[in-house]
């Protein structure tokens, strides 16, 4: 029988295949629309990490039991990136891709953050393993997620500067 562990991790799973599968769509659709890609110099290491992250939770954490209040932050942070999803549509991809002339998204959380994506990513980084009662591997993946947040974040900003105020997307 399947636990609730593994379950929680194929869901994860599941969804962050499915958006890779959508970000790919959606940089083709904006890089046809006139958009250029900027600084994908550290893309593969996001990559590296996130996966490195998922591959060992299946590893360590499969069987684990589940602490039900970290679950509970753990869904409502899925709710808020549903959230940051739909308000970015076909915008939403998980490089930087900067459209000339198109402006920035105001809605959505993006009414009161810029990047909401990323406070998304670094809650999931840390609450996932918490779940599982693995506070040694939240710190660790949320030190690495930060040392490329601190190349990321500035890389999108300087890009967005860049286009003038033209759109640009966020990342995972």
């Amino acid at each position: 029988m399947i636990g609730w562990a593994a379950l929680i991790l194929a869901f994860v799973t599941v969804q962050r295949l499915a958006e890779l599968v959508i970000a790919q769509r959606n940089t083709a659709r904006l890089i046809a629309n006139g958009g250029v890609e900027k600084s994908p110099g550290h893309y593969p290491a996001i990559v590296i990490v996130h996966a490195a992250w998922l591959i060992g939770l299946w590893v360590l954490a499969a069987n684990a039991p589940i602490n039900l209040g970290w679950l509970a932050v753990f869904v409502v942070t899925e709710a808020l990136r549903l959230w940051v999803l739909l308000s970015l549509g076909e915008r939403w991809t998980t490089r930087i891709i900067v459209v000339p002339g198109e402006e920035l998204v105001k809605r959505g959380p993006y009414r009161f953050l810029s990047h909401p994506n990323y406070v998304v990513v670094i809650i999931e980084i840390a609450v996932v393993p918490l779940m599982f009662g693995m506070a040694a591997y939240a710190i660790v993946f949320s030190v690495l997620n930060a040392i490329l947040l601190a190349i990321r974040i500035p890389a999108e900003a300087r890009a967005l500067a860049e286009a003038q105020g033209a759109a640009g997307t966020n990342s995972i």
